[in-house]
């Protein structure tokens, strides 16, 4: 029988390790490469936080042109 806390720490031990990895590659870079790159963190964090309006009527699903599925019930469509 496997310990599931064993793998639990096994992937939390990993995770710490490439964040450490992570964080001596960032104070490696010259000073404006790490304020571009905290720029950009700033700007996919205020992204994050937009909520996009919903679309009414919509054909639900996934994305057809990010997906290639241009079917629905078995009828080919496009928009």
């Amino acid at each position: 029988m496997v310990d599931k806390n064993i793998l639990t720490d096994k992937k939390t031990a990993d995770k710490a390790q490439t964040l450490d990895h992570a964080a001596k590659k960032l104070t490696d870079l010259p000073p404006p490469a790490q304020r571009a790159l905290a720029e950009a963190e700033e700007r996919r964090k205020h992204n994050e936080h937009k909520n996009m309006a919903k679309e009414i009527g919509g054909r639900g699903g996934t994305d057809p042109a990010r997906y290639g599925d241009w079917e629905i019930k078995g009828r080919a469509i496009d928009f």
